[in-house]
Order: C-alpha cells, then structure tokens, then sequence
C-alpha cells in the first residue's frame, strides 16, 4: 500500500504538487492566516477589532493635526489620489488649451499699462466641441476655475440654459 501523505513531485519545471490531505490542509491553513492579516489591515473588514488595529494612528490625530482627513501614507489610497489628481489636472490642461483653440482673443479690458488680449468662448460652443473629448465639461470647468483659471458667471452652467455664458480663460 501507498504511502498517501507524501507529496507527488515532478522532474521538471512544474512545482511540487501536494495531492495528500495533510498538503491541503497546510495549504489552507497558510491562506487563511494570510487572508486574517491582510483584514486587519482592511479598512472595510466587518471584524471591527482589526480596524481599530489600523485606524488607531488615525483616531488620535486631530482636527488641526497634519495627516488628518488623509490616507495613511504609502497606501493604495495615496496613490489613487495621487493618480486621479494627475489626470484631472491633465484634463484641465485639455479644456484651457480647448478654450485657446476654439476661443475669440479680445483686447484685456483691466485698465492696466498692459493690454493682454483674454480669450472668450461661449459656453454653447465650448459644450459642443469639448462634450466629444469628455462629458464631464462643467466639472472639469468648476475644477478650473477653482484653480483660477478660467472665470464664468454663476455657480453652475446648464446645457441649452447657459450657452451664451461667456468663459474667460484667465492665464
């Protein structure tokens, strides 16, 4: 009779293959300790003794402390942030340049010694054309001027509404 627990080896480039019950209990017994550490490290883990473990750094900062209301740093959270910064930033860029390209230039209307021409466009136009790159216009657009970028009036700009709103690019 064979000896059942002993692992079945090959001779070439594929692992070893533990076919025995005593195998597969070891391995499920290493994915699951695993698995129990990767949850304490799991902010939506439902075991709520492991969070604590985790968000113990953050439940003692406070509100004028540096970090607070921020992601714990080196996580998977930093980095999306930091990601998703980039490329909104880079769809500011698209829209200001969008603005330069389909815009009206005009004389600066500041009373300064320099008369920078500004450039205009009205919302309609802009929605028409920019809406093929990104449907999120009036988003990336509140994000502008935000940054100082562009200027409008009024809070939000509704399709077919505020098409004749004019949009000032700024820099």
């Amino acid at each position: 009779m064979e000896n059942n627990d002993a692992p079945v080896e090959f001779n070439d480039d594929r692992t070893v293959c533990v076919t025995s019950v005593k195998g597969l209990k070891e391995n499920w017994q290493r994915w699951s300790n695993k698995h129990q550490e990767y949850q304490k490290h799991n902010p939506f883990s439902n075991n709520l003794g492991a969070m604590v473990n985790v968000t113990a750094q953050q439940q003692r900062l406070q509100r004028d402390q540096d970090g607070y209301g921020r992601p714990l740093e080196g996580s998977l959270t930093e980095q999306r942030g930091r990601d998703a910064h980039v490329h909104i930033t880079r769809e500011v860029e698209e829209l200001c340049q969008m603005i330069r390209d389909i815009g009206e230039s005009r004389g600066g209307g500041d009373g300064g010694s320099e008369e920078r021409p500004v450039v205009t466009v009205e919302f309609g136009k802009l929605f028409e054309h920019y809406v093929n790159i990104s449907n999120k216009v009036v988003g990336i657009l509140l994000r502008a001027r935000k940054q100082g970028l562009v200027s409008f009036e009024g809070e939000m700009l509704w399709q077919g509404q505020d098409d004749r709103v004019l949009i000032t690019l700024l820099q």
